[in-house]
């Protein structure tokens, strides 16, 4: 079944409870991203807080089975379900309040939390299926990326962590396991450094969907995609050279785009070895 379809057929039973403020399609589907093992997500804004008969009931409609089901935890009640057709629904309940105060975390104090970076992600990128006013308003808000939050994710991210200075040690002592968890670590920084460089909202805490959001970035070293996944295939060795020459790339282009940061502390944490 056409997973689009699908979605506006559960925001039609979703929409039935009147505390239901707005839906919204987000993830991989909404975005033309999806593959044939891509699910739903749905978010759900409420105007006061689902009982577990709110949540429950749109799946007993679909005769869905429930494969999670959370309590309210960091201000979100999630569940996901497969309804009998195999369809993977993952559902994102949030009160209405609560999307509103993320926002202004985001654009207005330039939080760099990427739970709620994502969340604006899905904002600004994803469908409306029901409350299209609401859903219009939120998307005015996060519309603009802000300077100062560019400012703050390069300036975090540069600090690329204590491990990363010992790189040769590990290659020396054949270390893989810790090697390759700081090599995937460094690369997740340099993807928030470009994600704030390209002014792009973080749309996934570990970074998936990669392909795709290179693409959307004008500001990036070249080859950047096929590079990092040389970094994580390739000879260790290489791989080791590979990114520090993307690390010293990407100093250049906040140098070039961000003239006014400075990151001398960064660059020199980040060159010492041992």
């Amino acid at each position: 079944m056409n997973l689009i379809q699908k979605s506006i057929e559960m925001a039609a039973i979703y929409k039935e409870n009147p505390k239901v403020e707005a839906i919204i399609l987000a993830g991989s589907v909404s975005r033309n991203w999806h593959d044939e093992n891509s699910d739903i997500e749905l978010h759900i804004l409420w105007s006061r807080a689902p009982e577990d008969e709110d949540r429950q009931a749109p799946i007993q409609r679909v005769e869905g089975q429930i494969l999670s089901y959370y309590p309210y935890e960091e201000e979100e009640w999630s569940e996901s379900y497969i309804t009998k057709e195999g369809i993977k629904l993952e559902i994102s309940n949030f009160l209405s309040l609560a999307v509103e105060r993320f926002i202004s975390d985001v654009v207005d104090k330039y939080e760099t939390d990427y739970n709620k970076q994502c969340i604006v992600a899905s904002i600004q990128d994803g469908v409306s299926l029901y409350g299209e006013e609401k859903v219009n308003m939120l998307k005015n808000r996060v519309a603009e990326y802000p300077v100062e939050l560019s400012k703050h994710m390069v300036s975090e991210n540069l600090w690329i962590g204590n491990r990363w200075n010992n790189r040769e040690a590990l290659l020396k002592r054949k270390d893989w396991l810790m090697f390759y968890d700081v090599i995937c670590e460094v690369q997740k920084k340099l993807f928030g450094v470009l994600f704030g460089l390209n002014q792009m909202y973080v749309h996934h805490p570990a970074f998936k969907w990669m392909p795709f959001n290179t693409e959307r970035m004008t500001i990036k070293p070249e080859n950047l995609h096929d590079r990092m996944t040389t970094i994580l295939m390739g000879n260790p060795e290489k791989s080791t050279k590979e990114l520090e020459s993307l690390i010293e790339e990407v100093i250049i282009l906040v140098h070039e785009h961000l003239p006014e940061l400075d990151i001398r502390e960064q660059k020199k944490h980040m060159r010492y070895t041992k």
